[in-house]
């Protein structure tokens, strides 16, 4: 079913982390009276970027970060919408990264692409419950957790290349979002893949990691790599003095 603006406000619808990545400011730099519409700034990078092309990513400090993206509700058409999402995934893959939130292209939209290979050693994991999480795109999505459970781990964030911090999450999800054919997906998710939902859904809330790190775990990724690139942050916690759930 089409993700048209008619179905997805009468409902019918419902019968759907961090490398080395260039960054730009002030992509996404307006304010809340002269910003551009979503439709303007989709179709802009779409015939900017869509030939194989690759969007840079917005910096931290830019406004596009830190405003609630609006809702998606038909403002491109179905092709237009299949590029968008395509040079998302292209954006994300180049950086390289496990996530792109629309705003982090400057788009303030409820749309994100997720996608981990988990090309990881077997022991981490295991201690970091990180498997293979296939790409797909959701929009306008909602995270709840599915128990009080919780863990610590860094990540980090490719509108803030550079640094990496340990963030308590919920150790899993239920999720629900439309997929690009307009279908509603109820989903559960665990371990790291539940880590990469909420931090791509945050920031379609204006929330960055960084808001819920603990503090006294952001480093380097430098000092990281030297020092605490641990399967568990259990050493890093002691040593630098931050709490793990």
């Amino acid at each position: 079913m089409a993700l048209t603006r008619r179905t997805l406000l009468t409902g019918a619808a419902a019968l759907p982390l961090a490398g080395s990545v260039q960054t730009a400011s002030g992509v996404g730099n307006h304010t809340m009276n002269d910003a551009p519409a979503v439709k303007d700034l989709i179709e802009e990078l779409v015939e900017k970027y869509g030939d194989g092309g690759v969007a840079p990513i917005v910096s931290l400090g830019d406004a596009v970060l830190r405003q609630v993206a609006e809702p998606f509700d038909g403002q491109v058409d179905d092709n237009v919408l299949a590029e968008f999402i395509a040079l998302m995934q292209r954006t994300m893959r180049a950086a390289p990264g496990v996530g792109v939130a629309a705003p982090q292209i400057g788009v303030p939209v409820q749309i994100a692409v997720l996608e981990d290979p988990a090309t990881v050693p077997p022991e981490i994991a295991e201690a970091r419950h990180r498997y293979k999480l296939e790409f797909f795109a959701a929009i306008n999505p909602t995270y709840r957790s599915a128990g009080p459970r919780r863990r610590g781990f860094y990540e980090g964030c490719l509108s803030m290349p550079g640094y990496t911090g340990v963030v308590n999450r919920y150790f899993s999800v239920h999720a629900k979002y439309l997929d690009p054919a307009g279908a509603t997906q109820r989903k559960t998710f665990e371990g790291w893949q539940a880590r990469i939902v909420q931090h791509e859904t945050d920031h379609l809330r204006g929330t960055v990691y960084v808001d819920k790190l603990e503090t006294r775990s952001l480093c380097t990724i430098e000092n990281y790599s030297a020092n605490w690139a641990d399967p568990v942050p259990t050493r890093a916690a002691e040593a630098l003095g931050f709490d793990l759930d």
